[in-house]
């Protein structure tokens, strides 16, 4: 007897539909899988098997073939154990076909017959509503992460004897509702009150959070550095639902979503060292899967000691920067990951760190000084939007009692900014000023003509790019919007152009 189960698998960030064929004949007992399976899904065989028995059904003696289709598809992981079970108990009689109708089937069986964790639910239960399936049967522990999808009913299976009674009528298991969104939690992490000194800074860093702009903080050791990036995602702005649901179907892909949060709220703050790979930081692997760089999408990439860093690790950010996806590209296809990140460096001036220090001398030469500089590219520094100097912080700052302002009052003046952003920008499908392309800065970012005649100053004194004229548009477009202000002025021009970089060109 034939049998037909529908499931899914998962191609980068999308899925696509898997037809599970089980076909059950006369012959010697064996139980063999095709359809391009991997090592995981090969060993489905004996999981199935054992998780029929045990569970009190009947595994057929017989010559059973199952067939995943397309068969030009090669499959991967577990996910595939419970459509392939349900497959072997409709051809043996023991489930019925017609109550599978408008299902699809996923999870991972356990020797005993309970269902286990799988990744990427998520994405998957999008597809099932994409292609008009009613009901998706997932593990109990993921069914949560399933119903965020509101459309479909998201089936939380315990057990194969569970989904029996559940499929027969005797005991039907009610469907998962998706939890009421609980309110907002401030990320934590440091409170802009709490840093001493360093003002010029924290308002760098509240134009940055304004419009996602990246930014490069350089300046001795001990000033601080680290610990102003760290406090950075207590001012970024809320998520919104849309954003949401993308950063948990990356994390739910990478299999790094926290068992008790089906929706990741808080935005993505990255740091990895800098001893990552390439294949760390952008994604691969013989079965690409997310790297760094998307997993902090719509959030914060933080790079300590970026000279650090290997240079063709940074290079291959100069692309994602720009185009906001990294296209991974393998023999077996390509696959599209999206890098939507807000970059944050931080670096010494030297190999010592006190370059330019007015107290404590540098020891380094001139020569090592400029190697260390030149270890970061022309290319990836045009493309950093804000550039910041963190002198050290003098005694009479740090004994000060007095705190200033604290996190909370910064992240309202921010969210202000990104309402106005998302008013005006909503229309062509943007989010903030760092999205903008050059059609949008012709349409947004428009200047009077003291404005242009200071930019075109500007471009003579500072050998200004095309991408760094752009760059600095978009950040004075931000720096309007935090003070609610329609159109840029020359004071927010200037004050975008004090963050370009003066020692490197």
């Amino acid at each position: 007897m034939l049998a037909k189960v529908h499931s899914c698998a998962l191609v980068g960030l999308e899925g696509a539909i898997i037809e599970v064929e089980v076909d059950t004949s006369r012959g010697l007992p064996s139980f063999t899988i095709v359809g391009l399976p991997d090592t995981a899904v090969q060993e489905s065989r004996e999981r199935v098997q054992s998780a029929i028995k045990n569970a009190g059904l009947i595994f057929p003696r017989q010559r059973v073939t199952v067939n995943l289709a397309p068969a030009a598809l090669r499959k991967e992981g577990p996910a595939y154990d419970l459509p392939i079970a349900i497959g072997v108990l409709i051809a043996t009689g023991q489930i019925m076909p017609e109550w599978l109708d408008g299902m699809m089937a996923v999870g991972e069986l356990s020797l005993d017959g309970s269902l286990r964790h799988i990744r990427g639910v998520l994405p998957m239960a999008a597809l099932a509503h994409q292609k008009g399936f009613h009901r998706l049967l997932v593990p109990a522990v993921d069914a949560s992460e399933a119903a965020l999808i509101q459309e479909i009913e998201a089936i939380p299976v315990k057990s194969l004897t569970e989904l029996i009674n559940h499929l027969s009528g005797v005991i039907p298991i009610e469907p998962c509702k998706a939890n009421k969104l609980p309110a907002y939690v401030n990320p934590g992490g440091v409170d802009f009150r709490e840093i001493k000194g360093q003002e010029h800074v924290k308002r760098a860093l509240e134009v940055a959070a304004a419009g996602s702009h990246n930014m490069l903080m350089m300046g001795p050791p001990g000033s601080g550095k680290t610990l102003l990036a760290r406090a950075l995602p207590s001012i970024l702005p809320r998520m919104t639902i849309e954003e949401a649901l993308d950063v948990t179907r990356i994390y739910s892909i990478a299999d790094l979503l926290p068992e008790d949060v089906p929706l990741i709220q808080s935005r993505p703050f990255r740091a990895p060292h800098h001893t990552i790979s390439h294949a760390g930081l952008v994604g691969g692997g013989n079965w690409p899967r997310p790297g760094e760089i998307s997993l902090a999408h719509r959030g914060l990439l933080f790079l300590d000691e970026l000279p650090e860093f290997g240079m063709r690790v940074l290079e291959v950010l100069r692309q994602p920067m720009e185009d906001k996806v990294v296209t991974i590209s393998r023999a077996r296809g390509t696959h599209s990951f999206p890098a939507n990140f807000m970059l944050v460096g931080a670096m010494n001036p030297c190999p010592c760190g006190y370059f330019g220090d007015p107290i404590r001398e540098c020891t380094c030469s001139l020569s090592a000084v400029t190697r260390y500089q030149k270890r970061i590219s022309g290319p990836l520094l045009d493309r950093i939007d804000i550039h910041i100097e963190v002198p050290r912080v003098n005694f009479e700052k740090l004994t000060d009692n007095r705190l200033g302002e604290s996190s909370s009052q910064i992240r309202e003046r921010v969210e202000a900014a990104r309402v106005r952003q998302r008013e005006r920008l909503g229309k062509i499908g943007l989010i903030c000023n760092a999205d903008l392309g050059p059609a949008g800065v012709r349409r947004y970012c428009e200047l009077d003509d003291a404005g242009k005649a200071l930019i075109r100053q500007a471009m003579n004194q500072l050998q200004l790019t095309a991408r760094a004229f752009h760059r600095v548009l978009k950040l004075a477009r931000t720096i309007a919007d935090l003070v609610g202000e329609e159109s840029i002025s020359t004071n927010h021009l200037a004050e975008a152009l004090q963050y370009r970089p003066r020692r490197w060109g």
